[in-house]
């Protein structure tokens, strides 16, 4: 993949639920569990200092507030997909599980395995962290 477009293409050509999209962000609404549990994965384009484009994809796990860090670094650790990160969601700090990848290793594949990887690890942390409970 060569551009944000492109990704955004194949998000809407593959059939995508696609609640949010801006020039260089989208969301994909995925359903999971039989339709019983939903989760919204963000996919944006990012540059490195040389103006290198990458892809993250994203999704917010629970707001950090009351949320035990050792549970989920030792969930990271033993975790072969993403990173945890901690970013803003309308003003909340949120824990996040997401990854970059490169524009130029992104093919349409890449793009499936990481929006259903993220979205089911996410949704699977999300579960462990909020006693079952299905926020976003």
């Amino acid at each position: 993949m060569d551009n944000f477009e492109q990704i955004r293409s194949h998000l809407v050509s593959s059939g995508y639920k696609l609640t949010l999209q801006d020039p260089f962000l989208a969301c994909v609404e995925l359903s999971l569990s039989k339709g019983r549990r939903h989760q919204a994965i963000f996919l944006s384009e990012l540059q490195d200092d040389d103006g290198r484009n990458y892809l993250r994809v994203s999704t917010a796990l629970a707001p950090i507030t009351g949320i035990d860090a050792r549970r989920a670094l030792v969930f990271n650790w033993e975790n072969r997909v993403g990173y945890l990160a901690i970013g803003e969601l309308d003003g909340v700090p949120y824990l996040q599980l997401c990854e970059n990848r490169p524009y130029d290793c992104v093919d349409a594949a890449e793009i499936d395995r990481l929006v259903l990887e993220i979205g089911g690890t996410g949704d699977e942390m999300e579960r462990k962290m909020s006693a079952n409970g299905d926020l976003l």
